[in-house]
């Protein structure tokens, strides 16, 4: 309520005003200027003066705050109550009903005033703060409805209360609405015209410039820091729009503003400077510069979308290609040439080194300023500008950004150099922060640059090579390790971590580039010194974990990233580090021989262990489930040696395997070869026969500029390598001591889980994996007695279940070798005789029941049915006869065990996952009456699950469910829809001609059957599972868009439980789970509307409305479906990328009940609760089904058209709709 004053009134409160201004520190006015007077006890005054831009001035004179006295009442009542519930929450007295307070404010509709008067007139902190978040909820929400006026109003409160607020030790309250008035910003972005964001942020850069004091400059700064996380896609905070929203908004905001925000930031770090640099002590400006200097960190963290990249070449040392890992700690600033002028030729970077060096220098005796803010921030920047690359720079062959780095490595060398002088600094006290700075530095250096260019920055301006650097700083963090506790993760772990980073990213692809851009001589002898370093400390460690067994992982791919790491840096210096290993190993078995039987081998053992991981790395690399290369550097450094038995990775080769092979000697094996041992060396085996063993193939091609002489010279190296372990020469007896060595480890080493888990899917999957060595294999007598064990010897029945599954699969694998299928499939009938022969002899005793149910009968019919199982799933088309009579053979005694062990859930398992591997091995091979006899074996499955009630749990258990460890108790169930899912892709492939229909037929009639049997078994509690709840929903979307046509002939209990899961997967927080169900929903709709089209039923009774057992009138399942789909998509919450799958199933649905969708229409419109709202609402309602010319129809084009609408709709009408 605005108060009309007499001339002589106006004079009065001028002198009045005049007696009470309040100036800032710089003689201006705080902005806006707010101040309340009281004349008497009812009657008061609040006068608010704002310098808006362009320097208009705005006198507001308001009596009682511009309320009267009842909403004055009612503002204070709704501010006491959140005061309330906040202190409520503080002192954790019934704070769920204080929480739910406080969450009704954020509900409401337009809290906006309510909110205002909390933040200007609550004297509790954590009460401004809810406000505050209040309005952001409530804005974001109401966004469509609000007037322009409003939506600037709202922006404008907030920005004018942290500033006039500036000062206020409440800085997380201050932050908070900060932060929502980016918020908002951003949310109003496309709206606000260009004029109206200039002049917010004239207002803005004139506090960022100091002109209100250096609170108030703070601000500033912290509002934009606010404005660019909320631009930026990965910090950005949801608004339920779409994707194309926030991509504009970051468009936007780099291509018009980001610069200026860098810039304003600098001027402000820079206009402090002179202060800091001249005080003794703390100053203020030093949290302006700190903050201003973070923000620009934050700039340049920006994922620029002009960032140019380009291709490495020839002339161009640097490399714009990203070198990126997710593990490394850089990220490439590419910002393209428009940055130049201020990042580049500006000096920014030469004032940022110079203000830090003058306050290292000035502080150092302070040893906290190290780790001050402003310290912390400087080198963060200077750290992030070392990553600076791309188009920025000029063509001038890489001139100007080797100036670039020049400058900052000369910087950075302060706080790395001498690496001894500083490491031993920080033992005594001094903060590490800065040596690992320097040391991510140089990281972000080795991203951007090759070998040759890192090594030579530093020689410009020191004697010595970037590289010797890295080596040295290396080493000294490896001697530190050495000497510490590696629990309390030293600052050495953490260094080692980015040194490590350092040198993989400097050494890998490096065969990518020319010759001159590998290591060169100063830095292939730093390589090699740091690598018998590193060797050093991994043997000292090995040697004492003994003591210590912690430092070594039972696993031996615990360390496998570290020596990765390793393997790069010995492969740099190859030359070397080859012999040197060589030579460490012979050390160590002259040591186990020579003490036999005297001394403890323990500590050599362990040291074994270690070098067997680290030369494993260094001779190879992970498959990765492909046949791996030999390593470029072991190809291409030895060309002096073309003899076989002088090639050093032959020597060293050979000398492992040697050892490794005195372990089939019972005695050694006790005195030497433990399970521990046994493990390094299996998986070594593993590893250099998935690369040696018996390869074949060209050299690799190389981009290096190698004379015809040298290249000849490599060959012919490559060759003597090879020829080592090649088919023709040593390659089969190399063989046959790998596979008498994993007989030996299978039985030798009962228990050793992880020992035999090496052996059975490393070593001898990965053998049987190449057909060439295959060939070789089941010619080998060890190879023979493998199988001959496996068929007749009960010993491996110890192994592990996973272990006789994956033994199985890996000994029919091998039946690839043999060129003969009439042979192959007769080594395979071999192979599984046994078993089915147990497996039915068990099955037709008379006595089973009782039979069955003995420990050692149980035991071996598992282990039996685990090995089937492997069998099953090595199925290939040579071998696929053998293995369908093996399954054939059993179908009886599967049948049967499924009765006689109806209470052995783990065996029902296994039964259930024999026959999803057999048929999804078979399916797709089967001739018409085999596909009958499967499909008619798999009816008689499920109707036996079914009779038995197997799986069914009681819903009075129901509380039990939540429980994690009884999920197991429904892997039978995820078994059964496994198979109904093997069985559909049968017709998948079936599309000749010759399939008939009544084999099509057959097979969607037992899926049906089965999602009849097997869905009443599934409960909404069970869905609670992920695994069970996708297994379902994957089949059932798949047979709802393969086979509507059988809708109709279930009956409503059958499809009850169909739709009933459906309506409850639609509502599940997983988006995967969610699209699946709208995959089906589509694919009902339009069956039915394409059916309905040409006079047929459709779904028939299920589509229609009927009346349930108690009378009660039930619609439709598609108007049942519409009405949910609109549910979701309108007042729930989602992911907005099923939009478009929702789209698709809701523009079905509709064209299938248009009459339901017009009342939905009108109710939506009747709930909203003015006019306003409602006008807005069918509006938007007409255009979603009129708008680009849609018609009704559900092909393509218009299903295209109604996903555009869907998406407009969703935008103008979803966040008012929550409100209600």
């Amino acid at each position: 309520m605005y108060l009309f004053l007499s001339v002589s009134s106006v004079s009065w409160f001028l002198g009045l005003l005049l007696q009470n201004w309040s100036f800032s520190q710089n003689g201006g006015l705080y902005w806006p200027y707010f101040k309340g007077f009281v004349l008497d006890s009812n009657i008061f005054f609040f006068v608010t003066i704002e310098l808006l831009p362009f320097g208009s001035i705005v006198i507001a004179i308001e009596m009682n705050g511009g309320y009267v006295n009842g909403e004055l009442g009612q503002l204070r009542a709704t501010m006491q109550t959140i005061e309330i519930a906040c202190s409520s929450i503080q002192i954790n007295v019934n704070p769920t009903a204080a929480e739910a307070t406080i969450l009704s404010l954020c509900q409401s509709a337009r809290p906006y005033q309510a909110c205002q008067f909390i933040i200007e007139n609550s004297q509790m902190a954590n009460a401004r703060f809810q406000a505050a978040t209040a309005i952001r909820v409530a804005a974001i929400r109401e966004w469509s409805f609000l007037s322009p006026d409003e939506k600037k109003s709202l922006i404008s409160f907030c920005l004018s209360y942290v500033m006039k607020h500036a000062s206020s030790p409440e800085g997380y309250v201050l932050s908070k609405i900060s932060s929502v008035a980016a918020q908002l910003m951003k949310r109003g972005w496309l709206e606000l015209t260009a004029a109206e964001k200039d002049g917010i942020f004239s207002e803005i850069n004139m506090a960022i410039a100091g002109n209100h004091g250096l609170d108030v400059q703070f601000i500033g700064i912290n509002f934009l820091e606010s404005l660019v996380s909320e631009f930026s896609p990965s910090t950005s905070t949801a608004m339920s729009l779409p994707r194309e929203f926030h991509e504009q908004c970051r468009k936007s905001l780099e291509h018009d503003y980001l610069k200026n925000f860098y810039c304003w930031a600098l001027g402000a770090a820079q206009s402090v400077t002179t202060e800091i640099t001249n005080s003794d002590g703390a100053v203020s400006e030093a949290r302006v510069c700190s903050t201003a200097l973070r923000f620009m960190l934050q700039v340049l963290n920006w994922d620029f979308s002009n960032s140019g990249k380009v291709a490495k070449n020839s002339i161009d040392v640097y490399s714009f290609v990203a070198k990126e890992d997710s593990n490394s700690t850089y990220t490439l600033v590419q910002p393209g040439p428009s940055w130049r002028d201020i990042l580049i030729t500006s000096g920014h970077t030469g004032w940022l080194l110079g203000l830090y060096s003058v306050l290292r220098e000035k502080f150092s005796s302070k040893g906290y300023w190290i780790d001050c803010p402003l310290a912390v921030s400087a080198r963060k920047l200077i750290v992030q500008l070392c990553s600076l690359t791309g188009t920025i720079f000029p063509s001038d062959a890489g001139a100007s950004q080797g100036k670039h780095l020049l400058q900052l490595i000369s910087g950075i060398i302060l706080w790395i150099h001498p690496p001894d002088v500083i490491a031993k600094a920080i033992e005594c006290g001094r903060s590490e922060s800065e040596l690992l700075d320097g040391c991510r530095g140089l990281l972000s250096i080795a991203a951007i640059t090759n070998p040759v260019t890192f090594d030579n920055l530093l020689k410009q301006i020191r004697p010595f090579g970037t590289l010797s650097l890295l080596s040295g700083l290396m080493c000294e963090v490896v001697k530190d390790l050495m000497t510490k506790d590696l629990e309390d993760e030293p600052w050495s772990w953490v260094a080692r971590d980015i040194l490590l980073d350092t040198w993989t990213t400097l050494l890998t692809d490096a065969s990518g580039f020319s010759e001159k851009l590998l290591l060169p001589p100063e830095g292939i002898n730093a390589a090699a010194n740091l690598f018998a370093l590193i060797v050093e400390s991994e043997l000292k460690a090995a040697s004492v974990s003994e003591e210590k067994e912690e430092y070594f992982q039972p696993s031996v791919a615990a360390m496998d990233e570290r020596l990765s790491s390793y393997a790069l840096i010995a492969r740099a210096a190859v030359d070397v580090t080859i012999p040197f290993l060589t030579q460490l190993f012979s050390e160590r078995f002259a040591r186990l021989h020579q003490g036999s039987g005297i001394n403890d081998p323990t500590a050599t053992m362990e040291e074994l262990y270690s070098l067997l991981l680290i030369t494993g790395h260094v001779l190879a690399d992970e498959g990765e489930g492909e046949t791996p290369l030999i390593p470029t550097a072991i190809e291409t450094h030895f060309p002096k040696y073309v003899e076989t038995d002088k090639h050093p990775v032959v020597v060293l080769s050979w000398s492992i395997i040697k050892f490794a092979e005195q372990s089939l000697d019972p005695n050694i094996r006790a005195a030497f070869f433990s399970p521990r041992l046994m493990e390094a060396i299996i998986w070594f085996l593993a590893r250099w026969s998935s690369t040696y063993l018996m390869t074949s193939g060209e050299m690799q091609s190389y981009k290096n500029s190698i004379d015809d002489v040298t290249l000849l010279q490599m060959q012919q190296s490559r060759v003597a390598l090879l020829s080592f372990s090649a088919e023709h020469t040593q390659g089969k007896t190399l063989l046959g001591i790998i596979v008498k060595i994993s007989l030996t480890t299978l039985i030798s080493y009962p228990g050793e889980t992880d020992l035999q888990a090496l052996t059975c899917y490393q070593l001898l999957g990965g053998v049987v994996r190449r057909k060439n060595i295959c060939q070789h294999l089941v010619t080998l007598e060890a190879w023979r007695e493998l199988a001959h064990c496996f068929t007749n010897d009960r010993v491996l029945f110890s192994l592990n279940a996973t272990h006789q599954r994956s033994l199985a699969q890996t000994l029919v694998l091998s039946a690839s070798g043999i060129k003969n299928s009439v042979e192959a499939n007769q080594y395979i009938r071999d192979l599984t005789n046994h078993m089915t022969a147990y497996i039915n002899d068990i099955s037709s005793k008379k006595d089973i029941k009782n039979v069955s149910q003995q420990p050692d009968v149980i035991l071996a019919v598992t282990c039996l049915l685990e090995r089937l199982r492997g069998a099953s799933s090595a199925s290939e088309p040579r071998t696929q006869k053998a293995l369908y009579e093996m399954g054939f053979s059993v179908m009886q005694s599967v049948l049967k065990f499924l009765e006689v062990y109806k209470n052995e859930p783990a065996v029902v398992y296994l039964l259930l996952k024999l026959v999803v591997d057999w048929v999804d091995g078979q399916i797709i091979y089967l001739e018409p009456h085999e596909t009958a006899v499967v499909i008619d074996f798999c009816m008689h499955l499920l109707q036996l699950y079914s009779s038995h009630n197997i799986g069914k749990i009681s819903v009075s258990l129901s509380s039990s469910l939540l429980n994690e460890a009884n999920a197991e108790k429904y892997r039978d169930l995820r078994a059964l829809l496994q198979l109904l899912q093997k069985l559909c892709t049968k017709d998948m492939v079936d599309v000749s001609s010759a399939a008939s229909e009544d084999q099509q037929t057959s097979i969607s009639q037992v899926i049906f059957v089965g999602v009849h049997i097997v869905s009443p078994l599934i409960t909404t509690e069970m869905l609670k599972y992920p695994k069970l709840c996708y297994d379902h929903f994957a089949l059932l979307s798949h047979m709802l868009e393969v086979y509507p046509e059988m809708i109709p002939k279930l009956n409503h209990e059958a499809f009850g439980h169909i739709s009933g899961t459906l309506v409850y997967g639609l509502h599940q927080q997983d988006e995967e789970i969610v699209g699946m169900c709208l995959r089906s929903l589509r694919a009902l709709a339009i069956y039915h509307y394409k059916e309905r089209g040409v006079g047929r039923d459709g779904l028939g009774p299920h589509a229609t409305s009927y009346k349930d057992n108690d009378g009660n009138f039930q619609d439709g399942i598609l108007s049942k479906f519409l009405r949910s789909l609109l549910q979701l998509i309108l007042f729930e919450d989602y992911s907005t990328d099923l939009v478009g799958a929702a789209a698709d199933a809701l523009f079905p649905l509709i064209l299938c009940d248009h009459d339901l969708y017009q009342r939905l229409c009108n109710e939506l419109v009747e709930r909203q609760p003015n006019p306003i709202f409602k006008t807005r609402m069918a509006s938007a309602l007409h255009s979603l089904t009129t708008s680009d010319d849609l018609s009704p129809s559900a092909d393509r084009a218009n299903m295209r058209k109604f996903r555009k609408n869907l998406n407009r709709f969703l935008i103008d009408v979803r966040g008012f709709l929550r409100v209600i």
